[in-house]
């Protein structure tokens, strides 16, 4: 039996999607929360094998919910749900370790299909994000940049590769679905960690280890 936690503060969503699972053998809501503290908390009490999780909640993004969920429980499969695949955001999700996503209206069958893929392991996506996501992936694959700069954070380091494309602050906030200030603060906190006397510098050193090697078009 897959166990599934909804995660909305939409109540006809949630009883939509209730009704969807309704005899379904396989398939069990075992909860539902409204906002991201709810959801941490009931993943931490008894994690489900399957979180549906809206991206837009009233205390915070269901991408920092995401990555929430998956430090309480890694075993626990997120799957998003969206208002539109083409939303920035949907990348930014799969960056923070969700397994797919389905558009809010894509029907009950579609949703049952995701939820079942995402469980059994396998992710759920279109090419379009499948092609972002490989693109982001390859750049940071490119050279293991925790071996060279080990002094980083994981988002530091997601930062650093991006800066190392020449991607400005601007672009950066809307790849990792970041605020302005929050971009700023971390460019800041890689400029003093690496010792940079600028921003050229650290490309420049960045590079030299094997970042930024995608053209930021």
């Amino acid at each position: 039996m897959t166990t599934v936690l909804i995660v909305d503060d939409h109540p006809l969503f949630i009883d939509g999607v209730r009704a969807a699972f309704a005899g379904q053998p396989d398939l069990a809501v075992v909860g539902e929360a409204h906002d991201v503290a709810s959801a941490l908390e009931l993943v931490a009490a008894d994690p489900p094998d399957v979180v549906l999780m809206d991206l837009n909640l009233p205390d915070g993004s269901g991408i920092d919910a995401t990555r929430g969920v998956l430090a309480a429980s890694p075993a626990t499969r997120v799957l998003v749900i969206t208002m539109s695949d083409e939303d920035d955001a949907v990348v930014a999700a799969m960056r923070a370790g969700a397994r797919g996503y389905v558009v809010k209206g894509a029907g009950r069958e579609a949703l049952l299909q995701a939820v079942r893929t995402v469980a059994g392991g396998g992710a759920v996506f279109s090419p379009a994000v499948a092609d972002r996501l490989g693109d982001f992936f390859t750049g940071l694959s490119a050279r293991p940049a925790r071996e060279v700069f080990p002094q980083l954070s994981e988002r530091e380091r997601e930062v650093l590769e991006l800066v190392a494309r020449g991607y400005d602050n601007r672009r950066i906030a809307r790849e990792l679905f970041l605020s302005d200030k929050t971009v700023r603060n971390h460019v800041s906190a890689v400029l003093g960690k690496l010792g940079g006397a600028d921003r050229s510098d650290v490309i420049e050193r960045a590079r030299r280890a094997g970042m930024g090697r995608l053209d930021p078009g």
